[in-house]
C-alpha cells in the first residue's frame, strides 16, 4: 500500500510540475501538441513493442478486448438516448464524449509504475478494443452530427484508424508475437531505452493541458455525462470485479478502465467537425481529475 500511495504521489507531482510549467511561460500549452505527437508516435509504440514482443496471449486477454469493445458499443447506445432531445450538434458532441477511454497518457504511466510490465499486457490488450471504439465509434458519431463539411464515408474512417500508431503497433507486436517471429534485439533494446521516457512525458503532457477554466451555463450537460461515464463505469466494473471468474490483475484492470477519463482523441474531432471545443476541453479536464481521485480510491481499498 506504502509503494501504492508513493506512485500516486510522485505522478501528482509530476502533473503539477507540468501545471507549473505552463503557468509561468516556461512551457506553452501549444508545445503540448508537439509532446503528444512524441508520445502517440515514439514512446508509446516504443513501450508496447517492449511489452508485447514476448507476451503469451491466454483467453482472459481476449476477453479485454471484447469488453472494451461491448462496453464502448453500449455507452455509445446509452448516450445517444440519453441526449436525444438535445439539438442535433450537442447531442453529436455528448454521445461522442460518452464511450471511449484515455489509456495511453493517463492509465499507462500509473499501471506501469504500480505493476510493471504485467499491468501493461492487460491493460494494453483493453486499450486495443478501446481503440476500436475511439477511431471508429467516436468518430462515426461526431461526424454524423456535424454539420462541419461532408460527413465522413466508411473508407475515411478506415484512413483514421490505420494511421493509428499505436493501434498499427499493436497489431504488428501481437502478429509476429502469434507467428512465432522474433524482433531483433537491437530494436528491442533502442524501444526499451525510449520507452522509459513515457511515463514521466504523459504525465507532464497532463499536467500542461490541465485547465481550472470551466465553461458557464453547461453544468446539467456535464453533470449528466459524467453520471453516465461514472455512474455506469464503476456500477459494472463492481459487477465484473465481482462475478468474473479471473485472477486479481484481470479484475483490477476491468474494474479501473471503465472509470478512466475522457479519450484524449475527442477534443481534435472537437476541432475537425466544429464542435465546442472549449466545453470538450472542459469535461476533458475534469474527468482527469475525477478519475485521478477514483483510482486513488479504488486502489486504497482493494490493494
Amino acid at each position: 500500500m506504502d509503494s501504492f500511495n508513493s506512485q500516486f504521489l510522485y505522478s501528482v507531482l509530476i502533473i503539477a510540475l507540468g501545471y507549473i510549467l505552463k503557468r509561468t511561460n516556461l512551457i506553452k500549452e501549444q508545445d503540448g501538441e508537439g509532446l503528444a505527437r512524441i508520445i502517440f508516435n515514439l514512446t508509446l509504440p516504443s513501450l508496447l513493442i517492449v511489452t508485447f514482443h514476448d507476451i503469451e496471449i491466454d483467453s482472459s486477454l481476449i476477453l479485454l478486448i471484447v469488453i472494451a469493445i461491448v462496453y464502448g458499443l453500449i455507452q455509445a447506445a446509452l448516450g445517444l438516448f440519453l441526449f436525444k432531445n438535445e439539438e442535433k450538434r450537442t447531442k453529436g458532441m455528448l454521445s461522442m464524449m460518452a464511450p471511449g477511454f484515455n489509456i495511453g497518457l493517463f492509465a499507462f504511466p500509473l499501471v506501469e509504475a504500480i505493476w510493471g510490465k504485467e499491468g501493461l499486457k492487460y491493460f494494453g490488450m483493453f486499450d486495443f478494443g478501446n481503440a476500436l471504439i475511439v477511431f471508429g465509434v467516436i468518430y462515426v458519431i461526431g461526424s454524423i452530427y456535424s454539420d462541419a463539411g461532408e460527413r465522413k464515408d466508411l473508407k475515411h474512417v478506415v484512413g483514421k484508424v490505420t494511421k493509428s500508431v499505436p493501434l498499427i503497433t499493436y497489431v504488428t507486436v501481437c502478429t509476429l508475437n502469434f507467428t512465432g517471429v522474433t524482433i531483433p534485439s537491437v530494436i528491442l533494446q533502442v524501444s526499451e531505452t525510449i520507452s522509459v521516457a513515457n511515463m514521466p512525458l504523459s504525465l507532464l503532457l497532463l499536467g500542461i493541458y490541465l485547465n481550472f477554466s470551466f465553461a458557464k451555463g453547461s453544468s446539467r450537460q456535464i453533470i449528466k455525462l459524467l453520471s453516465l461515464r461514472y455512474v455506469v463505469g464503476l456500477g459494472i466494473g463492481i459487477l465484473l470485479f465481482m462475478f468474473l471468474p479471473f485472477e486479481s490483475m484481470f479484475k483490477y484492470t476491468v474494474l479501473i478502465a471503465l472509470i478512466l477519463p475522457m479519450s484524449a482523441s475527442v477534443l481534435p474531432y472537437a476541432v475537425e467537425f466544429d464542435y465546442d471545443r472549449k466545453f470538450v476541453g472542459t469535461v476533458s479536464n475534469i474527468t482527469i481529475i475525477v478519475s485521478f481521485f477514483l483510482l486513488w480510491g479504488v486502489g486504497t481499498l482493494l490493494i
